[in-house]
């Protein structure tokens, strides 16, 4: 059955894909890294502002050091983003800007400590400290667990230094500074950055939500795909091998075509809902014996089925695929008789040889298919059932290709029979 498909612009590999999500995830934080120091440094001015202390050379110090270290934090965001811009950053990049995300938060710590000559028992006391969690905010941002494990060792190992960190000498201003850091700017502060943390987190969410979404729309994709192709088809193309399917190929393959007997007669004067519903009888049967069998339904054509086998056991798996649906469509007639309806026969041709395999069309209006003399000879087989008075008839091409024995595995040879189209011959097998 034909199918109206959409040729992806351009899929590239699985890697190349994941490589591109990094670095539209760097992006994003480098974005971020840019606005949160930006909003830091406004909540530092409003800060100073609100803060009163009579140690003013203490306070400006770390004012200073607080306003030095979110300026070069913004200027790591904004060398990421230009590098990302300009097409020069590398993948190595990104531990190097994890590495830089906890060096700027220690760093920062550390100094607030040496600045108060403070011990290490009160760094959590220090505004800078409470970056932490928008350090890892940025991890979770960039969906690579390594990475976020990375940064997760680096955070920890860095506080416990911290925490033992002693000074040469305590400041006999301690508890006042201790008091300034806990005041209420610097408390505001630190929401300010939980806060920020938090926006951090709801961007992630949302891009795992877009990720999710995208995720369950090609899955649909391919769904929708598996109603109308083959499944091992769908899979191709909504993995983006459309364009090597349009290229096509020559190579070996097994067709076999079934077809029901008296199928016509039998319509005459039946309610379009009976024959919808054998035809779904006839199509699930041979679905199910296709699918055990390996065989690639190309085709419903009717009341008939084109089934396709490829790789070296293709020869094999077609015979079994025939011996199959020759027992399963014996089954549906004693089922039918014993219904009361009547039993239907069916007819199967097999064939093995070269044949042109791909997607074909249009772009609006695009069908895979076979094609070629093995196909027509297929066909023709299958017709041939009818008059030779056999339910299956296979050439002697395609059990030679399967390794079959015709005497041992109940095979009657047939006259060799001259096809139309063909210019000899062809040695043909059956079974009734």
């Amino acid at each position: 059955m034909p199918l109206l498909l959409v040729p992806p612009a351009g899929n590239p590999g699985e890697a190349a894909l994941l490589r591109a999500a990094e670095v539209e995830a760097e992006r994003i934080v480098a974005l971020l890294r840019i606005a949160v120091s930006a909003g830091l440094l406004a909540a530092l001015v409003l800060a100073v502002d609100a803060v009163q202390t009579v140690d003013q050379d203490y306070l400006w110090h770390q004012v200073g050091l607080a306003a030095a270290m979110l300026l070069s934090y913004m200027a790591v965001g904004a060398l990421s983003f230009a590098a990302i811009r300009k097409g020069v950053f590398r993948r190595w990049m990104i531990w190097a800007a994890v590495t830089a995300d906890c060096v700027f938060l220690f760093l920062n710590s550390w100094l607030s400590l040496v600045n108060s000559s403070l011990s290490g028992d009160v760094v959590f006391a220090m505004p800078s400290a409470w970056m932490a969690p928008l350090v890892l905010a940025f991890g979770v941002l960039r969906f690579n667990p390594l990475l976020l494990a990375y940064q997760v060792v680096l955070v920890a190992a860095g506080f416990v230094w911290l925490v033992f960190w002693e000074p040469a000498a305590l400041s006999a201003e301690a508890v006042q500074r201790v008091h300034v850091a806990m005041a209420t700017p610097p408390n505001l502060m630190r929401v300010l950055m939980i806060s920020l943390a938090g926006l951090v987190l709801l961007v992630a969410a949302l891009r795992m939500r877009g990720l999710l979404h995208r995720s369950l729309e090609e899955a649909r994709q391919k769904a929708n795909l598996t109603r109308y192709l083959p499944a091992q088809l769908a899979g191709r193309l909504a993995g983006g091998g459309l364009a090597a399917l349009q290229e096509g190929r020559q190579q070996k393959m097994a067709v076999l075509f079934i077809d029901i007997r008296g199928f016509t007669s039998w319509c005459e004067g039946r309610a379009p809902q009976e024959v919808s519903r054998l035809i779904t009888e006839f199509r699930a049967r041979v679905e199910a014996v296709a699918g055990r069998t390996g065989g690639l339904i190309d085709k419903y054509i009717g009341d008939a089925a084109m089934i396709l086998f490829e790789g070296e056991s293709g020869a094999a798996q077609a015979l079994d695929c025939a011996e199959g649906l020759l027992a399963e469509m014996a089954d549906w007639r004693r089922a039918r008789e014993q219904a009361g309806e009547a039993g239907l026969g069916a007819g199967i041709g097999v064939h093995w040889g070269e044949v042109f395999s791909g997607v074909t069309g249009t772009p609006e209006r695009l069908e895979y298919s076979v094609f070629g003399d093995t196909v027509n000879t297929a066909a023709r087989l299958e017709q041939l059932t009818k008059a030779q008075g056999m339910a299956l008839i296979a050439s002697a091409a395609v059990l030679e290709a399967a390794g079959a024995e015709p005497a041992r595995d109940g095979w009657s040879a047939l006259p060799p029979e001259l096809l139309r189209g063909r210019r000899s011959g062809l040695a043909l097998f059956g079974k009734a």
